[in-house]
C-alpha cells in the first residue's frame, strides 16, 4: 500500500473516532463527497498536519459539497 494510501486509512480512523461513527458509515459519507479523491489529491500537504486540522479540513471540504 501506498503512503497515500495508509495516510487515507489514518484519516478514515482519526474521523470515525472524532464523530463517533462507524467505518460503514465513514465510508459512505466519503464516497458520497469525494473525500478519498481530495485526501489522495492534498496528501503531500495534509500528511504534515495534526488531528485536528485533518478532521476540520475534512469537514469544511464536505460542507462546502453539501451547498
Amino acid at each position: 500500500m501506498s503512503n497515500a494510501g495508509k495516510f487515507l486509512v489514518y484519516c478514515i480512523e482519526i474521523y470515525k473516532n472524532a464523530k463517533s461513527l462507524n467505518g460503514k458509515q465513514v465510508m459512505e459519507l466519503f464516497t458520497k463527497y469525494n473525500v478519498s479523491e481530495y485526501i489522495y489529491d492534498c496528501f503531500e500537504a495534509l500528511h504534515t498536519t495534526g488531528d485536528n486540522y485533518i478532521i476540520n479540513d475534512i469537514d469544511l471540504f464536505i460542507e462546502a459539497r453539501q451547498n
